[in-house]
């Protein structure tokens, strides 16, 4: 069994719960102080063989889950996870969701009229190695409409979910595309400050990209202390 290592306080960057403009935090955001409540063991463990033996093969290629390739530019994401220290976090999962080349998710409540692409579902999971290496394939998400305010897009993201040894350990965080210029006006990015914001910002890399496939783009993800990168409700994580 694995201790999952407690939350530090003077981890950096988390955003707030209320952003006054994120207009849906209004509403999220707890009007009360928060209670601590201790964790059980079924909480803080979890499997003895790593994530692979539970959840199987690991989704690591977006762009061939169909029959068919996907729309849009091929990209390929890689990076290392890693504690507070510089230290590589094995076994750690990541949960990948995202839109499609023209900026909708397959979701009942994605109503606008971008189209699906039949060959795209945009979801997919890879798990570290022993030196906390990840790699995936993808293609790169459009932008899209989202209503928080007049003429509010948002700009093309990618959803990570990692877990290390328990699903209470569950952080999630965005990775957006440094070209985009959507970034300095979203109300969701900019809910992190400056210079917290600019570690979900990936990296392009020549030496990533593969000729005749694919961009490369860097991303590394580290999990708290001073260097962190911003999760969602990082504030929350040790509430219940």
């Amino acid at each position: 069994m694995t201790r999952l290592v407690g939350f530090k306080h003077e981890d950096a960057g988390a955003p707030p719960s209320y952003s006054e403009g994120y207009q849906s935090t209004r509403l999220r955001a707890p009007s009360k102080p928060l209670i601590r409540t201790p964790t059980t063991l079924t909480e803080v463990t979890g499997p003895t063989d790593g994530w692979e033996g539970l959840m199987g093969g690991a989704m690591a290629d977006l762009t061939t889950q169909h029959a068919g390739m996907p729309q849009g530019q091929r990209i390929i994401v890689s990076g290392r996870v890693l504690d507070e220290d510089g230290r590589p976090a094995p076994n750690t999962v990541m949960e990948i969701w995202q839109a499609n080349a023209a900026g909708r998710y397959i979701h009942i409540d994605d109503s606008w009229d971008a189209p699906h692409d039949p060959n795209f579902t945009g979801a997919g999971r890879v798990i570290t190695d022993a030196q906390g290496r990840y790699r995936y394939v993808t293609i790169r998400p459009g932008c899209y409409p989202w209503g928080n305010h007049y003429n509010a897009w948002r700009p093309g993201h990618i959803h990570l979910s990692l877990m290390g040894p328990s699903f209470a350990s569950r952080l999630v965080t965005q990775m957006y595309f440094p070209d985009d210029p959507l970034i300095e006006i979203d109300p969701i990015a900019n809910a992190v400050p400056m210079p917290y914001r600019q570690r979900m910002v990936s990296r392009f890399d020549i030496e990533t990209t593969e000729p005749n496939y694919g961009l490369g783009y860097l991303f590394d993800v580290v999990l708290r202390g001073r260097e962190a990168t911003p999760f969602e409700d990082d504030h929350d994580k040790d509430h219940h």
